[in-house]
């Protein structure tokens, strides 16, 4: 049997040679990923690559189907649920359905690692609390009703819960959907504070190629079932790479202001764009 590679120094998570997909049925193969401490890691490729199959396996959410997921040199599935949690914070897409909960409950949830599930929160707790989502600028809506929030502040007061986990890795599925641009351009920017100050390592996957470009520190395309390209926002946001990993007719992609083509006949017909 095949050893182990030896672990990356610096990288909080690694795969090597990781299979990911669902009952038995292989969706990307051959993944070799590193997130290192201060680093924006962003997965970007079409719908359906398996992009979120990948973090979701990488969370421990999903078994690999081959190689494995490595926790700072570990072996994921040897590390304990919750010695797991305080390593991995995960905000995936799936919809968070509560009852009478404030969102200050929900992002006090985040403290369970360190409380258990039914333990009583701490002070200390309490000010994590109000920390994160001071940060996520959410404590406003600390005594609303959850579910009676728009799906943008849901969006914030989840990665407030996620922060108040106090994490050495975020795992984020498209964490700017429903965001509007003001939004979207703040909770980035908490991003890469939370990665370039505080030295967190993060993982996510993003659809907004603008806003990829801005925020990441390294890129890893995604396309037909295996990893096509790895690298810096400079080698990856290219229009011969962005071309062919979107399917894209050559030259639609304009690296200087991030936006894509449409079609001759499409739009208003003055040089319409759209992003990608």
């Amino acid at each position: 049997m095949r050893q182990t590679p030896d672990h990356i120094p610096g990288a909080f998570v690694e795969t090597r040679d990781l299979a990911v997909g669902y009952e038995g049925q292989v969706l990307v193969d051959g993944i070799q990923l590193q997130v290192r401490s201060g680093q924006v890691v962003t997965l970007v490729g079409p719908n359906g690559a398996g992009k979120s199959t990948i973090l979701k396996t990488v969370a421990g959410q999903l078994d690999a189907l081959g190689g494995c997921v490595l926790l700072r040199g570990k072996n994921l599935c040897q590390v304990p649920v919750r010695a797991r949690a305080q390593e991995i914070s995960v905000m995936l897409t799936d919809r968070v359905h509560t009852e009478l909960l404030t969102c200050a409950d929900i992002v006090e949830m985040g403290r369970y690692p360190y409380t258990g599930r039914l333990g009583a929160p701490t002070p200390e707790d309490r000010h994590k609390v109000r920390e994160a989502m001071g940060l996520l600028r959410v404590w406003d809506l600390r005594d609303h009703d959850f579910m009676q929030l728009s799906d943008g502040q849901r969006q914030r007061v989840l990665l407030a819960r996620a922060v108040c986990q106090e994490p050495r890795t975020l795992i984020l599925d498209e964490p700017t959907s429903h965001l509007d641009v003001r939004y979207q351009i703040e909770l980035l920017s908490v991003l890469r504070h939370l990665a370039h100050d505080q030295g967190l390592g993060i993982l996510m996957t993003l659809h907004e190629l603008p806003l990829a470009r801005r925020v990441s520190d390294w890129l890893v395309c995604v396309k037909e079932g295996r990893i096509t390209l790895q690298g810096t926002p400079e080698q990856v946001f290219v229009p011969s790479v962005i071309d062919d990993l979107y399917d894209l007719v050559p030259g639609s992609y304009d690296a200087l202001t991030g936006d894509v083509a449409l079609p001759e006949g499409t739009g208003n017909g003055r040089g319409a764009h759209a992003q990608a």
